[in-house]
């Protein structure tokens, strides 16, 4: 089969390249040129500056030859969903699209962004979606920011509104090493550090939220694509078991070899530099069944050998800014202390 990948060079996209590839399909790539991963010699790559986030011009040797299939992963919004499925209607047979764990009501509780309760866990693929849209609107540098139209919601609508068909793979929080949201690094480098524990506030140790090591959600994606019974469906990718804030980092704690613990304390005495920006009462669990009955899918890494990657990545990856010292450490020493 022949797929053409829309972006993929940045993380998630190599390990969905390479599986593709070593499974005897046709690959191109089609990106900036920006990120140059190592990949098979045989993948065939089109550069161009119209490959640019949010993608909206698409040069015709793409369909030199056509496609079989169109795995877009990143599409932003609605306007650059629909320039895709204008550009390939009449030229493949079906459209991957990645989304996010982020469409779902509960995220919007989760942020702030909707008033109301909690919403239930699990989150099937039908619960319900944001009433508000453009949830990093606020955090954008301005309309030319691809953050300011950014709306997974709109983009899903988009791809089954058009000729071609359709499936949408809605993405957990996912880590494991070159992540560039580097979102066990404050954990594991206190824990590098030998700090005695890990003041939390109390609500947000409980706190679960569906994450997923990436080669597996690379896995999830290719199981997608190269199984036609994913067309018109929607998935939840993410971990079967998804552990409170305290049992994952308990969990990283005893790879890491970390003799400390997490400490959970009152909202009031936490520091200011550890308070939850978002609302841990909301959790964000995804459930993932359909993917598993489905497509067949399962993790082809296991949650340990996946986190002791990321483990040794993060160990050997300084920041270059942004990491803990000692001013921040006597905070939460002194915090820690009136437990």
């Amino acid at each position: 089969m022949r797929v053409l990948v829309v972006g993929g060079t940045n993380f998630i996209g190599p390990h969905v390249v390479r599986r593709l590839h070593y499974r005897g399909h046709e690959i191109t790539v089609f990106h900036r040129g920006l990120h140059e991963p190592e990949l098979p010699s045989g993948v065939r790559h089109i550069h161009s500056p119209r490959a640019a986030i949010p993608f909206l011009d698409f040069p015709s040797e793409l369909s030199e030859p056509a496609p079989d299939l169109v795995l877009h992963m990143f599409p932003v919004g609605d306007e650059d969903t629909q320039a895709a499925v204008a550009r390939f209607t009449g030229v493949t047979r079906r459209i991957v699209a990645i989304s996010s764990g982020d469409v779902y009501r509960a995220y919007g509780r989760l942020i702030g962004l909707e008033a109301g309760p909690p919403e239930p866990q699990p989150l099937t693929e039908e619960a319900p979606l944001r009433n508000v849209l453009f949830p990093y609107r606020s955090k954008a540098s301005g309309p030319s920011d691809w953050a300011y139209d950014y709306e997974k919601i709109l983009a899903e609508r988009a791809l089954f509104a058009g000729a071609i068909p359709g499936t949408v793979l809605r993405l957990p929080a996912v880590y494991g090493p070159g992540d560039p949201q580097r979102r066990f690094r404050p954990y594991i480098k206190r824990m590098q550090d030998g700090r005695p524990g890990i003041p939390m506030d109390a609500t947000q140790a409980g706190w679960r939220w569906s994450h997923g090591y990436v080669e597996n959600v690379a896995e999830a994606i290719v199981r997608a694509v190269t199984d036609e019974r994913s067309t018109g469906r929607v998935y939840n990718v993410g971990e079967l078991v998804v552990p409170t804030m305290a049992e994952r980092l308990t969990e990283i704690g005893v790879l890491a070899g970390w003799r400390g613990k997490v400490v959970p304390l009152p909202a009031a005495q936490v520091p200011a530099h550890l308070r939850p920006a978002f609302q841990p009462s909301q959790n964000l669990v995804m459930d993932t069944l359909r993917l598993r009955a489905e497509l067949e899918f399962t993790e082809s890494i296991s949650s340990e050998d996946g986190m002791r990657r990321t483990i040794a990545w993060e160990q050997a990856t300084p920041l270059p800014t942004g990491d803990p010292g000692p001013e921040l450490y006597a905070a939460e020493d002194a915090a820690m202390a009136g437990a």
